[in-house]
C-alpha cells in the first residue's frame, strides 16, 4: 500500500535528517571561513580532490586570488588551505552523496510504481528542490569571489529559507505516510487554533530569516553584552549606519542584530499565546504537550543566543543555536500537522482522538 510503505517512509525520514544535518554543517563551513576555499563549482570532477603537489599548487593559486585570500588570509600556508579546503570539499561531497540518495531511490519508487504517478507531484518537488539548493548553493558562493570576503547575506538567507522548504516539504510528506494522509474536513472548532499556528510558523520564519542576515553579516560580533548594546538599551546609529534608512533594517549589522536580539521575544509571545488557546479550546494532550514543547525549546533558544552574544560567538555554542532554530521549525509543523487531523474539540470524557491512536 502506497501510504504505508516502509522503504518509502524511511527514505523520506532519512532525506529528513541528512537536510537538518547539511544545513548545520553548512553553518560550521561558514563560521570556519571554509566556504570560499574552492573557487569552483565541478559537479563531476569536484568529486576527487587534488593529488599531487602541482595539482595542490595550481588550486591554491586560485584561491590566492580571491578577496578573502588577499583582505583575510595574506600569508596563509598551503597546510593552511588544505584544512579549510577539504572541510568545503568535505561538505560538497555530501551534498553530492545526499543527491543521489535522493534521486537513484525517488526515480526507482517511480519506475516500480511504488509512488503512483498521479500523486508523485510532492516526491518529484522534493528532488528538483534539492537540486536547486545545489544551484543555491553554488550561487551563494560566488557572490564571494569577486570584491569582497563574504557571501551576500541575501543570497546566504534564500539558501538557508530554501533549505527549510525542502525539509519542510520533507518532513510533511514523512507524517503523512507514518501516520496517514490527513482527511479534507471543515475547520470547525478548531480552525482559529490552525490559523494561530500558522501564524506561529511565520513569526519564526521570520527570526529565522534575520538570523541568516546575522550570519551573513557576520553582526553577532557587533556586541557582546546583553541586555544593553554598546551600554544602551537603544544603540546610536541604529537607523542612520546607511541610507536610505530602511535599509538598515537589511544591511546595517547593528540594526540587524538589533532586530533579531528582541524578536526572539515576540516569536516566544506567539507560542505563549498558542498554548493558552490550545488549553482553553480542549486540544489533545498531544497537541498540548507539543505546544508546551515548543514554548520550552523558545525559551532555550533565546538562552541559547544570549550565550552566543556573551561569549563572543563560539562555534559549538553557534551552531547548537541554529539546530536548535531546525527543531523549532519541525515541532511547530508538527503542530500544524496534528490540526490539520483532528480540527474539533473532543469532550473530556471521550478524549482519545484519532490522531493519538495513530499515534500509539
Amino acid at each position: 500500500m502506497f501510504e504505508k510503505n516502509r522503504a518509502l517512509t524511511t527514505w523520506l525520514l532519512l532525506i529528513t535528517v541528512l537536510i537538518g544535518f547539511l544545513v548545520v554543517f553548512g553553518g560550521y563551513v561558514r563560521l570556519t571561513r571554509s566556504g570560499l576555499s574552492i573557487v569552483e563549482w565541478n559537479p563531476i570532477s569536484g568529486v576527487i580532490p587534488p593529488l599531487g603537489d602541482a595539482a595542490w599548487q595550481t588550486e591554491f593559486a586560485k584561491y590566492q586570488q580571491t578577496p578573502e585570500y588577499q583582505l583575510v588570509n595574506k600569508g596563509m600556508t598551503l597546510a593552511e588551505y588544505k584544512e579549510i579546503f577539504y572541510l568545503e570539499w568535505f561538505h560538497r561531497l555530501i551534498a553530492r552523496l545526499a543527491g543521489l540518495l535522493v534521486v537513484i531511490p525517488l526515480f526507482t519508487f517511480l519506475l516500480k510504481g511504488v509512488i503512483p504517478w498521479r500523486r508523485s507531484l510532492p516526491y518529484l518537488a522534493i528532488g528538483l528542490l534539492f537540486a536547486f539548493q545545489g544551484f543555491l548553493g553554488w550561487f551563494m558562493v560566488a557572490s564571494g569571489l569577486v570584491d569582497r570576503p563574504a557571501v551576500s547575506h541575501f543570497r546566504l538567507t534564500i539558501h538557508l529559507l530554501t533549505a527549510l522548504l525542502l525539509l519542510g516539504l520533507t518532513f510533511w510528506t514523512w507524517l503523512n505516510h507514518r501516520y496517514g494522509f490527513p482527511e479534507k474536513r471543515a475547520p470547525g472548532s478548531y480552525g482559529g487554533l490552525h490559523r494561530l499556528a500558522w501564524w506561529t510558523l511565520a513569526v519564526l520564519l521570520f527570526q529565522i530569516s534575520y538570523g541568516g542576515l546575522v550570519a551573513g553579516l557576520k553582526a553577532g560580533h557587533v556586541s557582546n553584552r546583553w541586555p544593553l548594546m554598546n551600554g544602551r538599551w537603544i544603540p546610536a546609529g541604529l537607523l542612520s549606519t546607511v541610507e536610505p534608512w530602511w535599509e538598515n533594517f537589511f544591511a546595517a549589522p547593528l540594526t540587524v542584530h538589533f532586530v533579531h536580539r528582541w524578536f526572539a521575544f515576540a516569536v516566544l509571545t506567539m507560542a505563549g499565546i498558542f498554548y493558552l488557546a490550545a488549553r482553553r479550546q480542549g486540544a489533545s494532550s498531544t497537541l498540548q504537550n507539543s505546544a508546551l514543547a515548543l514554548l520550552g525549546l523558545i525559551s532555550v533558544q533565546i538562552l541559547l543566543g544570549i550565550s552566543v552574544i556573551w561569549f563572543g560567538v563560539p562555534i559549538w555554542l553557534a551552531l547548537l543555536h541554529q539546530a536548535t532554530a531546525i527543531l523549532l521549525y519541525v515541532v511547530t509543523l508538527f503542530l500544524i500537522y496534528q490540526l490539520r487531523h483532528q480540527l474539533a474539540p473532543v469532550p473530556a470524557q471521550a478524549r482519545a482522538p484519532r490522531f493519538q491512536a495513530e499515534m500509539a
